[in-house]
């Protein structure tokens, strides 16, 4: 009940008064995906994955890409409770968005794509993770910034609300004239901002998909050159870049990268962060340039040549391992 006066309290001062709110609600989707067998992501993310998306139109959902990645079958579930199969349409790493396309219609109301670029920080939003009105949380943007993951991925302006919200993978954020302005990846402990304490989401905001939507939809994947893709998990203590991980038969481990070497220099370029370790490797050139590495294991210095691919290969369902 709190959840629903919250959203009718937000409607009541904004535009989305002038619609129904279960109307806004019909449009967000239960998804859930089993994984292939062998996965190369199922050490990490498991086999069965679920969480929410939003249909956008045209019968497609949008949803986040690490729910659906590697998927033998995908399933989502509509506001009418109607399961119908899916397919990937389209994932693109670099903003983090996967894109279903439904076997069959849903019942609902797509979400308009709105200007999350103008969503400030205190500006409130709602947060779905499901159709229900139990599953609708009000929120507040309290931050605007750049995250940098530790699986080479980077969003720039990112959106961070509090309070916290459970089941965010792929939920919408939804604005105050019912348009969809993010998609849910993450929980993180500082949303207010580096070294805060305030347990918060990261959104993947639209303003990423829409320049590759059509992309997306024709072929799958965005058009032009793919970054160059590692296989290096990384993590940033006291001032030092520690592997913490490489990806079995990825590039890195095939040039010797281990766990626990400590990242110098990318190309002679000393690198101390992730976002100066994926500036130095993404200004090398598009997927397949070389990269040169300089690491620390122990006291021994250590230089590979990391020949770099596209992270799609890695991750295409038909290749096995």
């Amino acid at each position: 009940m709190r959840a629903w006066l919250a959203i009718l309290a937000f409607a009541a001062s904004a535009a989305l008064a002038q619609d129904r709110p279960e109307e806004t609600l019909s449009a967000v989707v239960a998804v859930s995906a089993k994984a292939l067998p062998n996965a190369r992501s199922a050490a990490t993310l498991g086999t069965q994955r679920r969480g929410a998306g939003a249909m956008i139109g045209q019968g497609y959902v949008l949803t986040i890409g690490y729910l659906v990645i590697e998927s033998e079958a995908i399933e989502v579930t509509g506001a009418d409770g109607r399961v119908v199969p899916a397919t990937l349409a389209g994932y693109d790493h670099a903003s983090g968005f996967g894109l279903l396309k439904l076997a069959a219609p849903l019942a609902g109301k797509p979400l308009p794509l709105g200007d999350s670029a103008t969503l400030a920080e205190r500006e409130p939003a709602l947060v779905a993770t499901t159709s229900e009105r139990e599953g609708v949380s009000l929120v507040y943007v309290v931050s605007r910034r750049s995250f940098t993951g530790s699986w080479e991925y980077q969003v720039d302006s990112a959106i961070y609300t509090y309070p916290a919200v459970d089941a965010w993978s792929g939920a919408p954020l939804i604005g105050p004239h019912g348009e969809l302005l993010g998609i849910g990846s993450l929980i993180v402990p500082d949303a207010g901002g580096a070294g805060t304490q305030s347990p918060g989401n990261m959104f993947v905001p639209v303003e990423l998909l829409k320049p590759i939507l059509a992309d997306l939809m024709k072929s799958g994947r965005r058009s032009g050159a793919s970054r160059p893709w590692l296989g290096v998990n990384a993590d940033e203590v006291r001032g030092r870049l520690f592997v913490s991980r490489v990806s079995p038969e990825g590039p890195a481990e095939r040039a010797g990268l281990q766990r626990d070497d400590i990242v110098l220099a990318v190309a002679g370029e000393e690198v101390t962060t992730l976002a100066d370790f994926y500036k130095r490797v993404w200004a090398r050139g598009a997927a397949g340039v070389e990269v040169p590495i300089r690491v620390l294991l122990g006291v021994q210095l250590k230089d590979v040549a990391v020949r770099s691919i596209d992270r799609v290969e890695y991750f295409r369902p038909a290749k096995a391992h």
